[in-house]
């Protein structure tokens, strides 16, 4: 596929990620098999955590950590070292300083841990960043989300983020949706996401009209939104 394509695919599946695994598999899949653009799809990551949502941070964080498992499982080690190099980048992204990121707390300290564990990053390296969300957390103050105003549209109050229903209803589905998938995980069948795995990766080189489609209707939103902020 063209470089244009790859990166326009990439990114419209980063913008479509949910609670759901398969959403971050597919995604992480298919940039394993462009890892040749390896340097632009990691661009990707880093441009969608400085300007999604709040929800939309949290959720790329949890696939940073299913990218990084399936490039160190697949040998596309530079995706890793990209994520070393960066991961301060990503903190701010997901929980900033000004206190707007105060509900991804959690989020971040899982995803964290959880590269620690799979020796993605030092233990050290860990412990630091931990610090940095510690002071943040004291800061915003874990779990501040505020209403937006009559007209829905987010705002700030004190440095913190106001967010509509519609966000903090999302964000309450797709972390009942992220409890749900750890408990079944338990109960996981031998083999079963591995066909998984096959499936997607054979799927993963393809890019259909939806897509395009799913990319121009992004970017609609985001204009309305940069209209009406």
């Amino acid at each position: 596929m063209d470089p244009f394509e790859v990166r326009m695919r990439f990114t419209s599946l980063l913008q479509h990620l949910t609670a759901s695994h398969t959403s971050h598999v597919r995604a992480a899949v298919y940039a394993i098999k462009n890892r040749t653009m390896d340097e632009d799809l990691h661009s990707c990551i880093l441009e969608q955590l400085e300007t999604s949502s709040f929800n939309a941070r949290a959720n790329i964080m949890y696939f940073i950590e299913c990218l990084t498992s399936l490039a160190k499982q697949e040998g596309a080690l530079e995706f890793v070292r990209m994520m070393q190099r960066d991961i301060l980048r990503v903190v701010d992204a997901v929980v900033p300083g000004d206190g707007s990121g105060a509900a991804n707390v959690r989020v971040a300290r899982k995803v964290l841990a959880g590269l620690g564990e799979k020796g993605v990053l030092e233990r050290e390296t860990v412990g630091e960043l931990e610090d940095i969300i510690k002071e943040r957390e004291r800061e915003g103050g874990e779990g501040n989300l505020f209403m937006a105003d009559a007209v829905g549209t987010p705002g700030r109050r004190n440095g913190l983020m106001r967010l509509d229903k519609r966000q903090i209803e999302q964000r309450i589905e797709e972390d009942r949706e992220r409890h749900k998938r750890a408990r079944e995980s338990i109960w996981a069948v031998p083999g079963e996401n591995e066909a998984e795995m096959e499936r997607l990766w054979e799927e993963a080189s393809e890019i259909g009209e939806d897509d395009y489609l799913a990319a121009k209707e992004d970017l609609e939103e985001r204009r309305q939104v940069i209209a009406f902020g």
